[in-house]
């Protein structure tokens, strides 16, 4: 193109191309660049001089160049747009060296020629961060399933260690009952007393032995449900039951609230009844002597429903209220705590209902009492059961 027409295409586009921030050249039919922007002088290493008129050939590495013709002459024949982000390129500066680009191109005519204008993006940055950012993807997915493998072996550790803890101090337990109670040959009333403690510390670390196998179990996969159709009345009534004597003792009244819209509840069992022990058990200790708790259940939408327990005990602080279902977490940590436990109830319960498909929750308000609540699938695991 003569240089009138050069400078012609540079009054009408060069302010265009300058406002541009990437690298932005206009190139003619035969290749040759006739106009271009300084960020194409400061990618590629050239002068305004040299850059003017060379081939845009020039500016891709030997080992491509043979071919590049080629590709501009199928380019003209069907010159259309062609925006970045298809692919990869690589250009080379005026040293020889190279970096990855990516190119757009798109078709103009001026002065009755077709003209290809070209913006160029060096993206070795983004290439490097791309593959900083796999390789530490890959160095996390290995991280996760080291820990993933780790938290399983653990679990599988405590299971069978729980085990056979559990083995030896049944036989201590029961030894120390028939000696608690003279079935042996009398004993003294000291002894008696000192017998006591050891059932009653020896019943308390079983506890907690129990609760670490069924964590394990939760944990390792290896607890297993049998849904089945339950009474959702007579589970709570059970597990008040169990707790009878603790709640005589602190004279607290435990009422029963079963909606009788709740109906066709398909569940294991054993597990909705511990999950109602743990509530239940955390309620009367927590609740003063007098007190009332109350265990509901109802309708939670069409396909879930709702178990709560209620009691008008000491209450909970809101910034308390995330270390409830962590294990091992006691709000009361102190050595002289007032209320002992083992912190796993409701740790235990979290996981149970989760493994359900289930969800628990907590509402509180210090000096009143609070709300401990589980939401389960109505129907869980059954699909087959008539409704």
């Amino acid at each position: 193109m003569p240089d009138r027409d050069a400078l012609a295409l540079e009054a009408t586009f060069g302010g265009l191309l300058e406002a541009a921030p990437d690298a932005m050249l206009i190139a003619d039919a035969a290749g040759r660049i006739v106009l271009f922007n300084s960020q194409v002088e400061k990618l590629f290493g050239y002068t305004r001089d040299e850059m003017r008129g060379r081939s845009v050939d020039e500016l891709v590495p030997e080992r491509f160049r043979t071919g590049h013709p080629r590709h501009r002459s199928g380019y003209a024949k069907d010159p259309r747009r062609r925006p970045m982000g298809a692919g990869v390129l690589y250009a080379r500066r005026h040293d020889g060296s190279e970096f990855p680009a990516e190119i757009s191109l798109a078709p103009m005519v001026a002065e009755g020629r077709l003209l290809t204008i070209a913006a160029v993006r060096d993206v070795t940055e983004r290439i490097a961060l791309t593959e900083r950012l796999q390789r530490q993807n890959a160095e996390l997915e290995e991280q996760y399933r080291r820990s993933q493998e780790a938290s399983r072996l653990k679990s599988e550790f405590l299971a069978n260690m729980s085990h056979e803890l559990r083995t030896p101090l049944n036989a201590v337990i029961g030894f120390a009952e028939m000696m608690h109670d003279g079935k042996i040959g009398p004993v003294s009333a000291s002894q008696q007393e000192f017998l006591g403690d050891i059932l009653t510390s020896s019943r308390h670390l079983l506890q907690l032995i129990a609760g670490v196998l069924d964590m394990a179990k939760v944990e390792s996969g290896k607890m297993d449900f049998h849904h089945e159709p339950v009474d959702v009345k007579a589970l709570a009534g059970e597990a008040r039951d169990m707790l009878r004597d603790l709640a005589a003792s602190k004279a607290i009244q435990v009422a029963i609230e079963i909606d009788p819209a709740l109906d066709g509840v398909v569940a294991d069992a054993g597990k909705l009844k511990q999950v109602l022990y743990n509530y239940l058990s955390n309620a009367l200790k927590f609740t003063a002597d007098g007190g009332r708790v109350w265990v509901r259940a109802r309708r939670d939408g069409d396909d879930r429903f709702r178990i709560e327990v209620e009691d008008s005990g000491i209450g909970i602080a809101g910034e308390d209220l995330a270390r409830l279902f962590v294990e091992f977490q006691q709000l009361d940590a102190s050595a002289a705590k007032k209320y002992p436990g083992t912190g796993l109830g409701l740790a235990l319960t979290k996981r149970i209902v989760e493994a359900q498909r289930g969800s628990v929750g907590v509402e509180s308000t210090p000096g009143k009492g609070s709300v401990f609540f589980a939401v389960l699938p109505r129907r869980n695991g059954v699909a087959a059961v008539a409704p």
